[in-house]
């Protein structure tokens, strides 16, 4: 049953467990303007205070208007029954994967459940909890706070940056790298993407002007680019497929150079490597030469 209450006595504790959408927020506040808030806002009632889970935004827009009352229902009598019951209505209430990794986190550290406790009580899969609970122990505090806040989607972290860490010599710190340069810039989800794949397979003045803050600079020389295939010849198409391999290698065989797995190799391992190390750096130099007099000839992109 949905109640008034005075919005001061709301505690934000969890506000930042929740997505920020501005574009929501302004028509939200338009409808709240013309029709008043016709969802009651839930969180949990403890002892001598109320605790907000599901409204931030309305929230937030009572407050822009001045509203001193708002309509409020309550959850349970404690944190744990509360999130329990938004986590379950997630798809109703229009949870991302990322909040859902954040309440289930907060069950986890703060109410101590494992991940069978938070399985059962959810009616999902262990699997399914477990991939949620490492998306947000992966991320870095400043990664999270980006994307909740609204700064950089969680649609481009999920799906263009997540794979890259699966690439050697990409670490948890370049992409937060990456994120702080580019987050809050209104960029679309096909630039962030252009951006990303030039950021971590591309050269190293790109990564460089990236970090500058000198997007519209990379951009516009992504743009200069042909885009499609058939604009090059078949031998040119090989060509540049060999190339984008050897980039892709290249930065492996430099990251495992530098695991500390590595540190202390075997006697097959050292047998075998100290072949081929002599073969490639027996032809680094006609390599390198060949390459900067390629590169020469195509011009600088």
């Amino acid at each position: 049953m949905a109640q008034e209450i005075e919005i001061a006595d709301l505690d934000l504790r969890y506000e930042g467990y929740r997505m920020k959408n501005p574009a929501q927020e302004r028509k939200m506040l338009v409808s709240i303007v013309e029709r008043g808030i016709e969802e009651p806002l839930q969180g949990v009632d403890l002892e001598d205070e109320r605790v907000l889970l599901n409204g931030f935004k309305r929230y937030r827009c009572a407050r822009k208007l001045g509203l001193g009352l708002v309509p409020y229902t309550s959850l349970g009598s404690d944190e744990a029954t509360g999130i329990v019951a938004v986590l379950r209505g997630s798809s109703e209430k229009g949870l991302c994967i990322l909040e859902e990794a954040r309440f289930i986190d907060e069950l986890a550290q703060s109410q101590r459940m494992c991940t069978a406790e938070i399985s059962e009580t959810l009616s999902r899969s262990k699997s399914w909890v477990a991939m949620r609970l490492g998306l947000i122990r992966e991320m870095s505090t400043v990664v999270r706070t980006k994307i909740l806040a609204g700064a950089f989607p969680v649609y481009s972290y999920m799906y263009t940056l997540r794979p890259f860490m699966r690439m050697a010599g990409v670490s948890s710190q370049d992409l937060e790298t990456f994120i702080c340069a580019v987050s809050g810039k209104k960029l679309s989800i096909r630039e962030l993407d252009q951006l990303a794949n030039g950021y971590f397979r591309g050269p190293d003045w790109f990564r460089q002007e990236v970090d500058s803050g000198n997007l519209t600079l990379v951009l516009d020389r992504i743009r200069e680019v042909p885009q499609q295939a058939d604009s090059c010849s078949g031998f040119e198409g090989v060509a540049l497929r060999e190339m984008a391999t050897l980039a892709k290698y290249m930065r492996r065989v430099i990251g495992k150079s530098q695991d500390r797995r590595l540190c202390a190799p075997t006697r097959a391992f050292r047998a075998q490597a100290s072949l081929l190390l002599a073969g490639i750096l027996s032809r680094t130099s006609t390599f390198q030469q060949t390459l900067r007099e390629l590169h020469d000839r195509v011009g600088q992109a």
